[in-house]
């Protein structure tokens, strides 16, 4: 007999704001599935579930944490997502649809495309279903009300960590930088912004849609100052040198009159 596997589900919330939560996750966080939601620590409070929680639903008794270490110990990691995608398959087996709660946009920079990974490589025929949602760049854009991106301006969303190297050279490519996770690199990056004179045009925004949403727009007083780790920068080169662009109906114009 084959056994039969209930579907696992990652449920986008937004990055704080329940009102962001979109109405297919909404449905789904109330359709019954048993809910899974991270945490760094065992028996931590979640970021994720306290989105949902503002939101007024009631937490399920058996709703289960797993856990995701913030470390980057190979041996520890390996360790907790191989526990984590064993305990998702055994749950999984039991025919019942799980819900993973997931901050922000499942599918950007999120712990759910890893698990849902692993738990296929352990079972294959397990059903997934990603639920997009408001990612935290977009998010952030609005509550500091400035555009991403406008006609053919370029955007760039990068984790800080790639270096002020990378940071500095990719202001010459992009008209918009997000620098996602820009705690541990926040005084070199305020440095560069320094040095290239776009300290006016860059804002900083920390826990965006909580309750302790802070937005900065004078982020050379930050230098020094320890940041949340839920905390990005939007920083826009408006001097940049923009190449030519070469338009599709430009180019078929072209070639009838050539014809």
């Amino acid at each position: 007999m084959t056994k039969s596997y209930g579907k696992l589900i990652g449920a986008s919330l937004g990055p704080g704001d329940p009102l962001l939560i979109t109405r297919r996750s909404w449905a789904v966080l109330q359709s019954g599935a048993r809910w899974l939601y991270p945490v760094k620590k065992a028996e931590e409070k979640s970021y994720a579930l306290s989105i949902v929680e503002r939101g007024g639903l009631p937490v399920p008794a058996d709703a289960e944490e797993l856990v995701f270490p913030m470390t980057r110990d190979a041996e520890v990691l390996l360790k907790a997502w191989a526990n984590a995608a064993a305990r998702t398959v055994e749950l999984l087996a039991e025919g019942r649809d799980l819900v993973f709660l997931v901050e922000g946009d499942a599918s950007t920079f999120a712990t759910f495309g890893h698990l849902a990974r692993v738990v296929r490589e352990l079972v294959p025929e397990i059903e997934v279903e990603t639920i997009p949602g408001v990612s935290s760049f977009a998010a952030a854009a609005a509550s500091a009300d400035t555009s991403l991106a406008e006609e053919d301006e370029t955007l760039a969303i990068i984790p800080a960590a790639y270096g002020v190297g990378v940071i500095d050279h990719l202001l010459d490519e992009f008209d918009t930088l997000v620098l996602l996770k820009v705690k541990p690199l926040i005084d070199e990056v305020i440095e560069l912004l320094e040095r290239r004179n776009l300290l006016a045009t860059s804002c900083f925004i920390e826990k965006v849609g909580s309750p302790d949403e802070r937005i900065v727009r004078d982020v050379a007083r930050l230098k020094g100052e320890k940041v949340n780790y839920l905390s990005l920068m939007l920083v826009q080169n408006p001097k940049r040198e923009r190449g030519e662009l070469r338009r599709g109906c430009r180019q078929r114009k072209e070639t009838s009159e050539n014809a």
